[in-house]
């Protein structure tokens, strides 16, 4: 019990708790972005929207191919997004205002990409299902170099928890 309660404390010092958009999504808001998107989220970042939703990190630098990236917000569900003056941080929100440059598959209906944080200067940090629907990698999705149906990514980690291991 000492080790879960120390890991819990650890996280929640990654975050600024004041920064959390409430209301919290619930399994019925989530079960419902995950119809409209066809996909099933992995569970750690389940557990991550109902603690977090749409949060600021405290430790929110990481590398990839020899490059330092910073996130400035996580996105999460905001119900009523278009009310809210955060709404713009919504998963939704963002997947609509780019989802013809975050797949190659015009005729794909859902995502495959799913905008999860944005990134310094305009890049966002993604779920990739585009391989595994069941594991999803985490990847950079490139907002410069992708075109429509022509998305760049970079592969950052394995799943999204070990991606959280990873913030500096």
């Amino acid at each position: 019990m000492k080790i879960a309660k120390m890991k819990f404390m650890e996280i929640n010092m990654l975050f600024q708790m004041n920064s959390v958009i409430e209301p919290i999504p619930t399994d019925e808001d989530i079960n419902k972005r995950e119809q409209s998107w066809r996909l099933k989220l992995p569970i750690d970042y389940i557990n991550f929207l109902k603690k977090y939703n749409a949060c600021i990190p405290i430790k929110k630098s990481f590398n990839c191919n020899n490059h330092s990236y910073a996130i400035v917000r996580f996105l999460g569900i905001i119900n009523n997004w278009s009310d809210s003056e955060l709404g713009w941080y919504d998963i939704s929100v963002v997947a609509s205002g780019i989802e013809e440059r975050l797949t190659d598959n015009e005729d794909l209906v859902g995502l495959e990409l799913l905008p999860i944080a944005e990134l310094f200067a305009g890049d966002y940090l993604c779920l990739n299902f585009k391989k595994n629907q069941d594991f999803p990698t985490v990847c950079i999705w490139n907002h410069e170099e992708s075109d429509e149906f022509m998305p760049v990514i970079y592969e950052v980690a394995d799943s999204f928890g070990k991606f959280i291991d990873m913030l500096e």
